[in-house]
């Protein structure tokens, strides 16, 4: 009976590491895939100011508010009500970029409502002395603060500031080991409560960024003009080649395949691939308003906030109007952009499609085509309480294909000034979509067609982009 207890004991035993092993090799991967997707999500932060921030650059004499711009994109970032972007002039810091009321500086109200310009110039003129008063100290001793109560600092105690200081960040801006300046937010927009340590680790992590920020305005102010606008349309060429997807990622039963051209050195189309869920993809398509910088710096703000805040997404309405919020604000008048979504769902094999003041999408399913365009403004326009957006949803069947284009396909014009037009374009479609075409194969043909029926080798007149997703 000795022998047999032994054995028992030993398997028992065996069991118990094979368990533990297991388990250990679990908690390894969800550790290894915790880093990765933060690995990942830091690069597309970076991507996204990068993007933003370049983009902005759009002719010298805005330089500065580019620095407003990564001010607001801090803000959006780590969801604070107030950054201020400040830098090194001597043995003083200087405001350089400002987004919202920023009360550590504000003496009264009157500043409260203005825009950020002129919040700067004020701010401009207030210097704070390096190693004086809060910010100064961090500038000297390069050392990150976090206040979840100000009002106990004795640094704070007696600012006069009409706005109430809940909570506080402060970090070093440092370049080759020397102080360059400092990044300060205030107040949680989330709630009165204290900025989260998440909120601290994203405001260090994009630090090194607005260092990179600055660097590129100073190399721009040693520039002449013209070196200044070759520099800038390079520099964005290259940005935006590097944002545009280069494949669609395998999704289920979706075929996916898009390509854009431009009309001039940098484009105001775009589309983007973003993954909501394990289950769910967005596919956007934009044209912006116009061509070139301007046209192009719009499509960048829109493909950020996008990318921000597709870990919230709830519904294309939702996205759609926070996107136009965004826009509306930021944009003059004359700015505003044109979109097109699509959410795949490859679990239920569905797509759902807004739009907004967008070119139509048309279905290939049976052998027929149809248009479908669904109410939507275009974005930056209107404010949102005067904009609605309607959605559609349908199964995606055997067979059923989709296009999605910007208006610089259907207006492609021959020398006797006729548009290509909606209606050829939906029939070199079709007879591609009843061959059974890849979708790769039908992105060339179609551009082939439009570019024959230019006839000549003319100048592109307008950015084009098409996207065609195809049940595969």
């Amino acid at each position: 009976m000795f022998i047999p207890s032994v054995i028992l004991v030993l398997i028992a035993g065996g069991i118990l590491v094979l368990i533990f092993a297991v388990s250990f090799i679990e908690v390894k991967n969800r550790d290894l895939k915790a880093k990765l997707s933060d690995a990942l999500h830091k690069k597309a932060e970076i991507g996204n100011f990068m993007s933003l921030f370049s983009q902005n650059l759009k002719s010298v004499d805005e330089i500065d508010n580019s620095m407003n711009m990564t001010a607001r994109y801090v803000a959006d970032l780590i969801e604070a009500q107030s950054i201020c972007v400040f830098e090194v002039e001597g043995d003083f810091l200087k405001a350089t970029g400002i987004s919202g009321a920023f009360p550590p500086l504000h003496k009264s109200n009157q500043y409260v409502l203005t825009k950020p310009r002129y919040i700067l110039e004020t701010l401009k003129r207030d210097k704070i002395k390096i190693g004086e008063g809060l910010i100064g100290e961090v500038a000297a001793s390069r050392e990150f603060v976090f206040l979840e109560d100000p009002s106990k600092d004795p640094r704070l105690a007696e600012t006069d500031s009409s706005i109430p200081i809940n909570t506080l960040m402060a970090v070093p801006l440092v370049n080759d080991g020397k102080t360059a300046g400092v990044i300060c937010a205030v107040n949680n927009r989330r709630s009165d409560k204290p900025f989260t340590a998440e909120q601290f680790s994203r405001l260090k992590f994009i630090a090194s960024q607005v260092v990179l920020a600055q660097n590129i305005v100073h190399v721009y102010s040693d520039l002449s003009r013209q070196q200044r606008i070759d520099q800038e349309l390079e520099f964005a060429r290259s940005l935006q080649s590097s944002l545009l997807p280069k494949s669609f990622p395998p999704w289920g039963i979706f075929g996916v395949q898009a390509f854009s051209r431009s009309s001039k050195e940098v484009s105001g189309d775009f589309y983007d691939f973003v993954e909501i869920d394990e289950n769910r993809l967005l596919i956007v398509v934009g044209d912006a308003c116009g061509k070139g910088i301007p046209a192009c710096m719009i499509m960048a703000m829109t493909r950020s906030f996008i990318r921000s805040n597709i870990e919230k997404f709830t519904t294309l309405k939702n996205l759609l109007r926070e996107l136009n919020d965004n826009l509306f604000r930021d944009t003059d008048d004359e700015r505003f952009i044109t979109l097109a979504c699509c959410v795949l769902d490859k679990k239920e094999s569905t797509i759902e499609y807004a739009r907004a003041g967008h070119t139509e999408m048309i279905i290939y399913v049976r052998k027929h085509t149809r248009s479908i365009f669904p109410d939507g403004s275009a974005l930056g326009l209107l404010p949102s309480e005067l904009s609605e957006f309607d959605t559609m949803c349908t199964n995606f069947t055997p067979g059923m294909a989709i296009l999605l284009f910007t208006d610089g396909i259907s207006e492609a014009m021959n020398p006797r000034g006729e548009e290509f037009g909606v209606e050829r374009l939906t029939d070199s479609f079709m007879k591609l979509c009843v061959n059974a075409e890849a979708p790769e194969s039908m992105i060339d043909k179609i551009l082939d067609d439009v570019d024959t029926f230019k006839e000549t080798a003319t100048e592109q007149e307008d950015d084009q982009t098409l996207v065609i997703i195809k049940h595969v």
